[in-house]
């Protein structure tokens, strides 16, 4: 079985967005990508953005709030920014992998329908990184 490709998510409190795309794809690809995730300043998991994921049939257990400190020594061969703060973060990790950069905005009056959009848009996303990743073996999505 071919190695699985280390992805890494990075916002800046590891609450929702870069907790909800290390689910999202972890579910829907799980066999193909070894998922991570963690925050600049890493608060508490957010209840709407668990919520959020239960219902669209994303698994949670086991999701909380990292520190970058956690996982930043480790090779990846994908860093993707969730947020405009993690995008401008130069990141030391080994390999420098390529770091792709996706703002997802926060709800801006968070209610639980904003967070069930939040989950599809990164399935919409996420979907479309595993199909071209996936199309060509040794491929790296820039």
């Amino acid at each position: 079985m071919p190695t699985r490709k280390r992805v890494l998510f990075v916002c800046e409190a590891n609450a929702a967005r870069s907790l909800m795309a290390e689910a999202i794809l972890r579910h829907i690809a799980g066999e193909h990508f070894e998922v991570h995730s963690a925050g600049l300043h890493p608060t508490q998991a957010n209840p709407l953005a668990l919520d959020s994921l239960r219902r669209a049939g994303v698994p949670v257990a086991g999701l909380h709030s990292k520190p970058l400190g956690e996982v930043e020594e480790s090779p990846f061969d994908f860093l993707i920014s969730l947020c405009d703060k993690s995008a401008d973060e130069r990141f030391a990790l080994p390999g420098e992998p390529p770091h792709l950069r996706w703002d997802f905005s926060l709800p801006a009056q968070p209610g639980a329908a904003d967070f069930h959009r939040l989950v599809h848009e990164l399935s919409e996303r996420l979907h479309l990184f595993v199909t071209l990743t996936m199309e060509r073996p040794g491929a790296q999505a820039r």
